[in-house]
């Protein structure tokens, strides 16, 4: 699902996919993460194997493979932790004269830098596996963020993503058995 998500709205011709473990190697991760490292592997997705969280934003992949629950994790530390650089960044320069004239000068691409950090420009995120186009906004979303929000709604259904994720199940469900419950639950 991701995977088609990166293609079609994101314009990646050949999306790399990760799957978010503890390690590289094949061997690490719980139960859960070896029975998906095995259907990743004969998805004919273009995978790329386990990447660990440092790897996320790093371009070594392009969709990270992840429960909903470490996926949430991931999503608000990354969030939180672009909200403290930013008011981190923004007491060093003005804390003295010398970095607040630097700053000033380089004004446009901090203002560049926050836009691309800023999640109400992004305005939520789909939520793949919905029949129909379902974008989660963030509790604290302010107009922008809905606004934005209803955007990448029409993007989702202007490009068909729904119809081409339900194509691409399709295709792989040979390769998919149902998980063990204890492999689930592990």
């Amino acid at each position: 699902m991701g995977s088609i998500y990166a293609r079609e709205i994101l314009g990646r011709r050949h999306p790399r996919v990760g799957l978010l473990s503890i390690g590289e190697e094949q061997s690490k991760g719980n139960a859960l993460t070896a029975i998906a490292y095995e259907l990743l592997e004969k998805s004919g997705l273009n995978f790329v194997g386990n990447v660990e969280g440092r790897d996320i934003m790093s371009g070594k992949c392009d969709v990270t493979v992840c429960d909903g629950f470490v996926g949430n994790i991931v999503l608000k530390f990354g969030e939180g932790l672009a909200s403290h650089i930013l008011t981190h960044l923004k007491i060093h320069l003005e804390s003295n004269p010398i970095a607040a004239l630097a700053a000033m000068i380089i004004k446009p691409t901090f203002r560049l830098f926050k836009q691309k950090m800023d999640p109400d420009e992004f305005g939520g995120a789909p939520l793949l596996g919905v029949n129909g186009a379902c974008i989660i906004c963030h509790g604290a979303a302010n107009p922008k963020a809905v606004m934005n929000g209803i955007r990448v709604a029409g993007e989702f259904i202007t490009h068909q993503v729904n119809d081409r994720i339900t194509a691409g199940i399709q295709e792989n469900s040979p390769i998919a058995e149902p998980a063990p419950a204890s492999a689930v639950m592990a």
